[in-house]
């Protein structure tokens, strides 16, 4: 069994927590039961499959006329706490431009528009690129696999305070081991791996 990282915590969750936060307290107060679903499998090879589509395709989907592309940017802050690979990373025009700026990219094997908790994910990213290459990040994109299509993400003043917020509640949940309560909807319950763990929702 591997043991989670508790110096920082994925990206991802802190898109879970606001979906969920228990699922992210079994992750890592409980890590020896978390099982790996036919949906997660399905969604990491999309991920790879749309890579090779992405080489080919117009920077002009995110709004850019030129770039540089980077797949798969492995990023790790200990100052933010908090950790995750980026599906793609633009600078524009390039990193050795002093002038550039980056843009951050993260697929989504969905046609639904992209809630609150998908924003914070891009936000995420979008501050640890800004740590790591020294660029300014002002839009993010959410790239919709299905669809073949790019949903903006402003990368606002609100959405970088959300994400602290959301990293400092999820350090102090590891930290305190104590049990987040259920999401306000019991509608996302009903196809959750951790749901015979809720005794108190289902």
């Amino acid at each position: 069994m591997t043991m989670p990282d508790l110096e920082t915590v994925e990206v991802s969750d802190i898109k879970q927590w606001r979906y969920c936060p228990r699922v992210v307290w079994y992750a890592y107060c409980l890590p020896a039961i978390r099982p790996k679903t036919d949906l997660m499998r399905q969604g990491a090879a999309s991920h790879r499959a749309e890579e090779d589509r992405e080489a080919r395709r117009s920077l002009r989907t995110y709004g850019l006329k030129s770039g540089e592309r980077f797949f798969n940017v492995y990023l790790r802050s200990e100052r933010l706490g908090v950790r995750g690979i980026l599906d793609l990373a633009i600078a524009v025009p390039n990193r050795s431009d002093p002038a550039a700026k980056a843009v951050v990219v993260d697929y989504k094997d969905s046609e639904q528009p992209s809630g609150p908790h998908f924003k914070l994910q891009v936000g995420a990213y979008a501050l640890l690129i800004e740590e790591a290459w020294g660029l300014p990040v002002e839009t993010g994109w959410i790239y919709h696999i299905p669809l073949r299509k790019a949903e903006k993400v402003p990368i606002s003043p609100q959405l970088r305070r959300n994400v602290l917020d959301t990293i400092a509640a999820v350090q102090r949940a590891i930290k305190t081991e104590a049990l987040p309560p259920p999401p306000t909807s019991r509608a996302m319950c009903v196809n959750c791996e951790f749901r015979r763990f809720c005794n108190d929702v289902v």
